[in-house]
């Protein structure tokens, strides 16, 4: 059993520039990789929880989502550091769409992401944590019952650092 740190993904790991349709779009967002691997140092689990209602939006594809996610893990592989896993919700309320209807509870500040890692992975959600840039990140940590910070968008290390005790 092991603590999970759980990371949005637009506007922690890489800058929120609306809908992120191509890795040409992707721009790391500082210190990413070394907040990474410190909490691998300590022996966390990384996954990433991002909403991507883009996908609902008809902006791009669940294999275009599939493609950025796959990039940054070679990326942080590359320096030493991965995510054990990427969850994402394709759901969103205003747009409707049959085929993703039944992921509502996917959604943040739904739980449904967090309890399909705890499902897969074994967590200790006593000593989880998640780093988001949105209420709805940190309604999601308050409903699933793990410590939440909302992060300032500059550097992930120097945060994580700055503001979390382990």
């Amino acid at each position: 059993m092991k603590p999970a740190l759980f990371l949005d993904r637009d506007g922690v790991i890489n800058k929120d520039i609306g809908y992120l349709r191509r890795i040409e779009e992707f721009e790391w967002i500082s210190g990413v990789t070394e907040a990474i691997k410190y909490f691998r140092n300590r022996d966390y689990y990384i996954f990433v929880v991002t909403n991507q209602s883009g996908i609902s939006r008809g902006f791009y594809n669940e294999n275009d989502v599939k493609k950025i996610h796959d990039f940054i893990n070679l990326e942080l592989k590359k320096n030493g550091a991965k995510v054990d896993e990427f969850f994402y919700s394709p759901y969103h309320p205003d747009f409707p769409n049959p085929k993703y209807a039944h992921l509502a509870n996917l959604r943040k500040p739904n739980i449904g992401m967090l309890e399909l890692a705890s499902k897969k992975w074994n967590i200790d959600k006593s000593r989880s944590i998640l780093i988001g840039d949105k209420q709805s990140d940190i309604e999601c940590a308050e409903n699933f019952g793990i410590r939440s910070f909302l992060f300032d968008k500059k550097n992930l290390y120097k945060f994580v650092k700055d503001k979390i005790k382990l």
